[in-house]
Parts: structure tokens; C-alpha cells; sequence
């Protein structure tokens, strides 16, 4: 998965410049607010808002904003929105099967943005179930490399269900099953173990080499997706080498 593991660290990088556009915070506070909304506004009893909350702070979204999510998903301030999630299949360039997550409260809006998002960039609508069973529900916690090795990190999450390691370059990706999530993340958290995202995301079970021109397409794609404020998170079974990566990134 290295490709698709190097387009999640350059994700990392662009998510910054995003921020000053304001769509990421727009989304963490989202996440944040519909977290409460199901589990209820006590952190502690839900592990789901606890992680919308650090990956906000980690996206440097100001305690202010957070605490405000909170209370409006918690029913304890006016001015809570009803979003249900959404989730739409496709085929992107090259075959490339696409699942685009959407948190919204307008169903019609979100089903606009995204056919339009996918006509305009190679990519096709695909009926519910064609796309989605190429891919498997996971959890996935990125932890930053600094001094750690692989060992490090494999030692203090094994015993807590975690299923698999990567070297992402700048940072470890941790793979469980979706139920163990919490408990990978709080292994981490006792074993001293700073984490940047703890999230259940969909994994591909099988993956669609690309080469420059064919990343190209799929990142303008999933550019042009995630500029919608309804699409919460696109996830797409594609690999790119990092040799390719790195004339992509060069350009």
C-alpha cells in the first residue's frame, strides 16, 4: 500500500492549506457534532467524539469551536443541524473504484455535488453494492514516526487486536478491525504513544496500480469530491509507486 500510503501523508501536508480555506475545519466540526449527537456529549463514554476532538486539536481547530460542536450535537445549545450519512459508489479514471462518505443535511445538494464532481473528472456512478465489497471496514490510527520504530509501535498494540504495521515514511498506519479501534488507540495512549488520527475508515482489498497520468486523474477526482462540503471522506482503491509519487508531487 505504499502509494496509497504516501497519497495519505501528502493529504497530511495538503490538509494544512486546506485549513486556511476553511472546508477541514468544517469537517472536523461536523464529525465533532454528529459524534455527540449519537453518543451523547460525555467524552468519556464516547470514544467516537473523544477522537473527533483530537483529531480537531490536532488540526490546530480552536477549543472554542470544539466545545461549541459539542454542546449543539449534545442538544445543550441552540443552533444543531440534523445530518444523516450518506454513502455513494463510483468508478473513477482507470477503473478505479471510489466509496465518497457524506455527512448532510441536505440529501438532494450532496447527490448533485458528487455526480457532478465524478461526470467532470472521468468518473461514473455505480449502483449501491458494485463498488463497496471491494473494500473492508477498518481501523486505522496514524501515529508519527519521531523516534519510534515499527517495533515499538507493533509492541505496544498487538495484544489490543491490531492486525498490521505499515511504514508510511513520516508516520506508522496501525490496521485493526473496525470494534477493536478503541482499543488499539488506548494501547497507544498507556504505552506513552502520541497518535495523529484514530478513525474507521474503508480499506480496499485489492488495488489498481497507477501510473503518473492515471494519479493525476484520480487526485484531480478526489480534489474536485472533497471540495463539496457535504463528502466527509473519499476512499479509493488505487497504488501509486513512489517513484510516480514523486514526479506527481514535483509538478
Amino acid at each position: 500500500m505504499s502509494g496509497h500510503s504516501k497519497w495519505a501523508t501528502t493529504k497530511h501536508k495538503k490538509a494544512v492549506i486546506d485549513a486556511k480555506r476553511g472546508k477541514l475545519f468544517a469537517k472536523l466540526i461536523k464529525n465533532i457534532e454528529v459524534a455527540a449527537r449519537t453518543g451523547g456529549a460525555d467524552i468519556d463514554g464516547n470514544p467516537t467524539l473523544f477522537d473527533a476532538i483530537q483529531k480537531a486539536k490536532k488540526s490546530s481547530v480552536p477549543n472554542k469551536n470544539i466545545d461549541s460542536a459539542v454542546k449543539r450535537g449534545g442538544g445543550l445549545e441552540a443552533g444543531g443541524v440534523d445530518y444523516e450519512t450518506i454513502m455513494y459508489e463510483g468508478y473513477g479514471p482507470n477503473g478505479v473504484a471510489v466509496l465518497i462518505e457524506c455527512l448532510t443535511d441536505n440529501r438532494n445538494r450532496a447527490a448533485s455535488d458528487v455526480r457532478v464532481a465524478m461526470t467532470r473528472n472521468g468518473g461514473s456512478m455505480a449502483d449501491p453494492g458494485s463498488v463497496s465489497y471491494l473494500f473492508n471496514r477498518k481501523g486505522v490510527v496514524v501515529v508519527p514516526k519521531g523516534e519510534l520504530t515499527e517495533d515499538d509501535v507493533l509492541g505496544a498494540v498487538l495484544d489490543a487486536g491490531a492486525e498490521e504495521v505499515n511504514d508510511l515514511g513520516e508516520s506508522f498506519e496501525v490496521l485493526s478491525e473496525a470494534t477493536d479501534l478503541v482499543a488499539v488507540r488506548t494501547a497507544l495512549q498507556e504505552a506513552g504513544i502520541d497518535y495523529d488520527s484514530a478513525d474507521a475508515n474503508f480499506v480496499p482489498t485489492m488495488q489498481v496500480e497507477l501510473d503518473e497520468e492515471g494519479a493525476r486523474k484520480i487526485f484531480k477526482l478526489i480534489d474536485a469530491l472533497e471540495d463539496s462540503d457535504d463528502v466527509q471522506n473519499v476512499f479509493a482503491n488505487f497504488d501509486v509507486s513512489d517513484e510516480v509519487m514523486e514526479k506527481v508531487d514535483a509538478a
